[in-house]
């Protein structure tokens, strides 16, 4: 054992043992934290979201509240919603609703259509979804469904960089779209790497790999990876560095391959990253508030101030890979962006504390870095953030028929869309955040990007 090796064990189990040494504390240390009450609201909440898809958008993808109708990505539903939704059904103990929709998926979707799908958004909500689903209950039907959706899947990465194409066609193979991103080459590992270990196929782990090692190998000289990349020529076309949206989950997969997969290459990608995003990305501010910017890619100067939404998950990912101190100031400043007009917007401008993107559709990161930081911390604070979260979340978000994205944070007008990573995501980090522990054993399980959890239940 390498010293690196030994000492990421090391941390790992400092961690489960103060996560195990004060849980006890944890569940009595706040009397105005009644959790299993916010468990209830939460499940309720839910099936309020739910019963909404069922009456207006059933068997299309999302449900759109205010119009009371639905949408769908293509021409025809994927069933995104079901599919998204079904883990967090079972997770809530909602079996009997379940097990019917667990049937209905397996009975009524089918992959063999004329569509150009785009492969991240199928690859983390579907294949994810039927994968952790047939973790929980067994049903090879599910198993089948997944093997079908990632061997249409597979031409996409027959580039002449092996970085995947952004579309490809369910039915044809024929791929599209070059110009691609870090988070879209680079987020598919947990995914294709669970089919490859559930169906005893290599080479789903193994494009998924190659692609994930080929976007870290186009980094800049100073370590950094660009927001967009043609996947032909392997030239950046954008070459803004963040942590944010095109970027966020390259990062977020590099580490969580190296939990799940046990997969040394994984860990040595993100421990040469991450110094290079802490030196040329975080910002301090107003007195050593943290936040993490943008830069240019090859001189690491600061281009833009911005923190926004979808990188509120960059807490949650420091803490599991055991920064926590880090990780508790970022949430910090996490927290005060949503604090700032009592809903967090899509993009903030940190250093004048002024919005540039009002929009919030129901995105989960805040809520999953509360979540993690608690398992971690069972630090009381972090309930009272999640319920603070919460009461804002249903009040500025709920309808009477699901919930609803807001077009504007400030004005709190509502936009009519609820995208099925509400249920997949956000509905399960605030239930896991307040249900009992016993429900999911944070220490044995690893949630994809859109919160599928996947235990390790083979052996290399």
């Amino acid at each position: 054992m390498n010293r690196k090796t030994g000492r990421l064990i090391f941390t790992t189990m400092c961690m489960v043992i103060l996560s195990a040494a004060v849980s006890a504390f944890a569940q009595t240390s706040d009397p105005k934290i009644d959790r299993k009450k916010l468990a209830n609201e939460v499940k309720a909440e839910f099936q309020h979201a739910w019963n909404g898809y069922k009456k207006y958008a059933w068997g299309n993808d999302d449900l759109k509240p205010l119009s009371r109708s639905y949408h769908n990505w293509y021409a025809e539903p994927l069933l995104m919603t079901p599919v998204d939704a079904l883990d967090t059904m079972y997770l809530m103990g909602l079996k009997k609703e379940a097990d019917k929709t667990r049937k209905y998926i397996t009975k009524t979707l089918k992959f063999d259509k004329d569509l150009d799908v785009q492969k991240f958004e199928i690859v983390i909500r579907l294949l994810g979804g039927l994968l952790s689903s047939y973790q929980i209950t067994g049903d090879k039907e599910l198993l089948k469904l997944a093997d079908d959706l990632g061997a249409r899947l597979l031409p996409a990465f027959d580039s002449p960089t092996g970085l995947p194409y952004k579309h490809v066609n369910l039915r044809t193979g024929k791929v599209s779209t070059p110009i691609s991103n870090p988070a879209e080459t680079g987020t598919l590992l947990i995914e294709f790497g669970t089919l490859s270990k559930l169906t005893g196929k290599p080479v789903y782990y193994e494009k998924a790999k190659r692609a994930l090692v080929e976007t870290f190998n186009r980094r800049s000289k100073i370590g950094l990876v660009g927001t967009r990349i043609n996947v032909e020529t392997g030239e950046w076309t954008n070459k803004g560095s963040h942590v944010s949206a095109e970027i966020d989950s390259y990062y977020e997969y590099l580490w969580k391959c190296w939990r799940l997969f046990r997969d040394e290459e994984c860990r040595q990608m993100w421990e040469e990253s991450i110094p290079v995003i802490h030196k040329y990305l975080a910002d301090e501010v107003r007195d050593g508030e943290l936040w993490y910017g943008h830069a240019d890619m090859d001189t690491g100067e600061r281009t833009r101030t911005t923190w926004g939404a979808l990188d509120a998950f960059f807490p949650g990912l420091l803490a599991i890979s055991g920064d926590l101190e880090r990780a508790q100031r970022l949430q910090d400043s996490s927290f005060k962006m949503w604090n700032l007009h009592g809903i967090e917007p899509e993009v903030l401008d940190y250093a004048k504390m002024e919005v540039t993107r009002p929009g919030y559709p129901l995105r989960p990161e805040i809520i999953e870095s509360t979540y993690i930081l608690y398992q971690l911390t069972k630090d009381p604070k972090y309930l009272a953030m999640g319920k603070k979260i919460w009461e804002d979340f249903k009040e500025h978000c709920r309808t009477d028929v699901g919930y609803a994205h807001l077009k504007d944070v400030i004005t709190k007008e509502k936009n009519d869309g609820m995208q099925s990573f509400v249920m997949a995501e956000t509905f399960k980090y605030f239930y896991l955040l307040f249900a009992d522990d016993k429900i999911l054993d944070f220490n044995k399980v690893t949630f994809n990007t859109e919160a599928h959890p996947v235990h390790r239940t083979w052996k290399d």
